[in-house]
């Protein structure tokens, strides 16, 4: 007899771990993540510079309209930038790092997928609000020189694990790109955008 209760409370715990958010849920949570960010020139077939690699820092919010689509939402702190840049003074131009830093939201579609809903697949647009930009050789502050907002479009792809009831770890892997000019005054006339990928692990706590 104790032998059955146990195995059905082991069943029933499972089976709580491992409930699907249903319509009307709501899901909050944080992450971090390593970014590995340059810049992009499109229309010089798509020429990308050296990597800079930073972290980001996210809030995240997830409203769902059945256990299968949901509208995400994350409040990111993001790094990003590129290296092996130059900054021209009148007297020399030297090698740096570009250490620029966002505050990034997105707004995507997430769909949820597999038998338990355990993977999902976001994408949609997002704004960023520069925060900070600087050259890491000698911490000049360069943001004059920056345009303050930067806009584009982002595809994340997770994989959730349940660990108690209502809370899961999470893992995914999210590109950004940006679709405008980041520069303020471009002297060279073609347009240079952001690109970030970067990899994240968090806990999310579903409210319903």
């Amino acid at each position: 007899m104790k032998k059955l209760l146990l195995m059905t409370a082991i069943i029933c715990g499972m089976a709580k771990m491992n409930a699907q958010a249903d319509k009307g849920d709501f899901e909050v949570g944080a992450g971090i993540g390593v970014n590995i960010a340059s810049v992009d020139v499109p229309s010089n077939n798509g020429t990308s510079t050296d990597a800079n690699v930073g972290i980001n820092i996210a809030f995240v919010g997830e409203y769902y309209f059945s256990d299968r689509w949901g509208i995400k939402s994350r409040l990111i702190y993001d790094q990003k930038g590129w290296g092996n840049g130059f900054v021209e003074l009148e007297e020399e131009i030297y090698t740096t790092d570009y250490n620029l830093t966002y505050l990034t939201i997105p707004v995507m579609a997430n769909w949820h997928f597999g038998s338990t809903r355990k993977w999902h697949l976001n994408f949609g647009p997002y704004a960023g609000f520069l925060l900070n930009a600087e050259d890491e050789a000698r911490g000049m502050d360069l943001k004059e020189g920056f345009k303050s907002t930067d806009f584009g479009i982002v595809f994340g792809l997770g994989y959730k694990f349940p660990i108690a009831e209502n809370t899961k770890l999470f893992i995914e892997y999210e590109e950004q790109y940006g679709l405008v000019d980041i520069f303020e005054q471009n002297i060279g006339g073609s347009a240079v955008v952001n690109s970030r990928t970067s990899f994240n692990v968090g806990v999310l706590f579903l409210l319903n």
